[in-house]
């Protein structure tokens, strides 16, 4: 299944940006979810997790500012991103499966991104 990111824009340093991810048919209570970016040239990183039982994890650059959320109700995977930095410049897709292929990145197939600009 491939998930589409949207949400993404435009935003000034210090601005907020809030992704979105519709997760049909993917049961949150058996499954982690993550967000991801990737810049031109540079591998896809894992941003935030968050696992089938609600713990979240986040990257260093980013603890702080974001925030990885779901809604088990609605399917919906998000990621709030405050204090935008220049470097948080990506294109940014979500992902859901176990906590493991989560954690390593290694989905056979990813969804359209979602670019994010932060001009400083």
């Amino acid at each position: 299944v491939q998930l589409q990111a949207s949400g993404g824009g435009l935003v000034q340093a210090g601005g907020s940006l809030k992704l979105s991810c519709a997760t049909p048919r993917i049961d949150f209570r058996l499954n982690a979810g993550g967000w991801y970016r990737q810049t031109p040239g540079k591998q896809r990183e894992l941003v935030a997790s968050i696992t089938a039982v609600g713990s979240t994890n986040y990257r260093d650059s980013v603890k702080g500012r974001f925030t990885i959320s779901r809604d088990t109700t609605k399917n919906m995977l998000y990621l709030q991103m405050n204090s935008l930095k220049p470097e948080d410049t990506a294109v940014y897709y979500c992902n859901v499966g176990s906590f493991r292929t989560v954690l390593s990145g290694s989905f056979t197939s990813w969804g359209q991104g979602t670019l994010v600009t932060v001009s400083s």
